[in-house]
């Protein structure tokens, strides 16, 4: 790696960010397990006066479904939970009578719907943003709209299905997800700024995230949207804090690696979603089966104000490699982009 990398890392970042007209984005890079560097690139704010740091805070969005299915696994790894056990031997009482695996449930192979489509919703959301549906209101998507097909036959991304992975892990457990997470990735990896967020009070550190949900002109929604919107929970991190725990999942270091090779495998093909060449989708985590970067595996998220993406690369340059960014404007999987820059430099260096 020469010794302009991080100039012209951010130049490719910069480019990626005015392309999708973002504001910044923060991006973390680690190396054979080493945080390499980390990177603030843009401005916090829509003027563009305050730079954007490099530990700034995120929600994660989706990619908190890696690390929840990364918890379900540990149970699984107990002997109290059956990954290919229906849920309903745990939940008798679940909405959907039709038995549903957790193997299914992860993989989003279980049939069951989901809420972001509804004009509801997205209503709610912008109108009440502070206050959240109940878990109770959640559910009764489920019980409304049933199944979308039979568990198994076909493929539809269900927020609701990781809600109930939650509820169940909860259930099992005793605990809550923060404390699952806290002993599985928060506290063995000592992080310092991450954490699952439930209340506006939570999330005052949060950087500033622009949004058209509540109409134009972009607002911040850092303050304003509660974490209950995300269904299943969602956590709060830097990107070099994301790194580190998705960099430490799948290299063998948080589950046993026969479990993470279960979560790698693709349980379905999704076809090209560039810049990811075939997307398959395993228990909580995507990966591109055509990528010339070795085995890559990770997780987006995106929601108002944010876009998130964290990926890990088998052979990035010949080394294994973990990338992630994260922006502080929504958009169309663009923190994808930008950690697909970051991989491109890298690459060529």
């Amino acid at each position: 790696m020469t010794s302009n990398f991080p100039a012209t890392c951010s130049a490719a970042v910069a480019q990626t960010l005015a392309q999708a007209q973002m504001p910044g984005a923060a991006i973390a890079l680690r190396i054979d397990g080493q945080p390499w560097f980390n990177l603030g690139v843009g401005h916090r704010d829509i003027p563009q006066t305050q730079p954007l740091p490099e530990q700034a805070s995120f929600y994660i969005y989706s990619v908190t479904k890696t690390l929840l299915a990364a918890a379900v696994l540990h149970q699984v790894s107990q002997g109290r939970l059956d990954l290919d056990a229906p849920l309903q031997h745990d939940w008798p009482d679940f909405p959907v009578a039709t038995p549903l695996t957790l193997r299914q449930i992860l993989s989003h192979t279980s049939g069951l719907p989901d809420y972001g489509g509804l004009p509801a919703y997205s209503e709610a959301v912008k109108t009440t943003p502070g206050q959240p549906w109940s878990t109770d209101q959640f559910l009764a998507v489920i019980q409304t709209r049933g199944l979308l097909f039979d568990p198994g036959q076909g493929w539809a991304y269900s927020n609701l299905g990781y809600l109930a992975l939650k509820l169940l892990l909860e259930n099992v457990t005793g605990r809550s997800l923060q404390d699952c997470l806290d002993e599985l990735f928060f506290t063995p990896l000592a992080l310092q700024h991450t954490f699952v967020a439930t209340c506006l009070d939570d999330v005052k550190g949060l950087m500033p995230g622009y949004t058209s949900t509540f109409g134009e002109p972009l607002q911040d929604m850092s303050q304003r949207y509660h974490p209950g919107w995300v269904s299943h929970g969602v956590v709060v991190s830097t990107a070099s804090e994301l790194a580190a725990m998705v960099d430490a999942l799948l290299t063998g270091q948080i589950l046993d690696p026969s479990l993470v090779e279960q979560m790698a495998q693709p349980v379905h093909s999704l076809g090209p979603y560039p810049p990811l060449q075939n997307v398959g989708c395993g228990l909580g985590l995507f990966m591109d089966t055509g990528s010339p970067y070795g085995r890559v595996m990770g997780h987006n998220g995106g929601g108002p104000g944010y876009s998130i993406a964290a990926y890990h690369f088998s052979a990035l340059a010949g080394r294994p490699t973990t990338i992630a960014a994260a922006t502080n404007r929504e958009g169309d999987n663009v923190g994808l982009d930008v950690a697909y820059a970051v991989a491109r430099v890298l690459a060529e260096a």
